[in-house]
């Protein structure tokens, strides 16, 4: 069975950082992409970052470059460093895995879900 569970989320201020992690377990992700999305209250489900869990090159949206940084470690964790956090940041944010190795900034090709890690920015 599948699982994803992600940890890491909080309150903090303004120009803070967090460090969120995904632990993957239950299959092979080899030949999966593994991505980070969050969701504000009354929004869409929005894509923050990818990475194949391969590795290679990792995809990011424009709102977060430059500050958030999407990686995989050995231990089988895919985290989302997050720094100068800003208010427009608060948000659940959630890992999720896609098979194949086409990168995508839709929620569609996304087949498992973690349960999420609230995030919160106070300005």
């Amino acid at each position: 069975q599948v699982q994803l569970v992600e940890s890491g989320g909080g309150l903090v201020q303004a120009g803070a950082s967090l460090r969120l992690s995904c632990a993957a377990s239950g299959r092979t992700f080899s030949w999966y992409v593994m991505g980070w999305f969050r969701q504000a209250p009354g929004k869409e489900r929005e894509f923050v970052a990818a990475i194949r869990w391969s590795g290679g090159i990792a995809y990011y949206a424009d709102s977060v470059k430059g500050r958030f940084t999407i990686s995989r470690d050995n231990a089988r964790n895919v985290n989302l460093q997050m720094n100068s956090l800003k208010s427009e940041d608060t948000a659940v944010y959630y890992c999720a895995a896609a098979p194949g190795g086409s990168i995508s900034y839709s929620v569609r090709p996304y087949d498992y879900w973690g349960q999420g890690t609230q995030v919160t920015v106070s300005s």
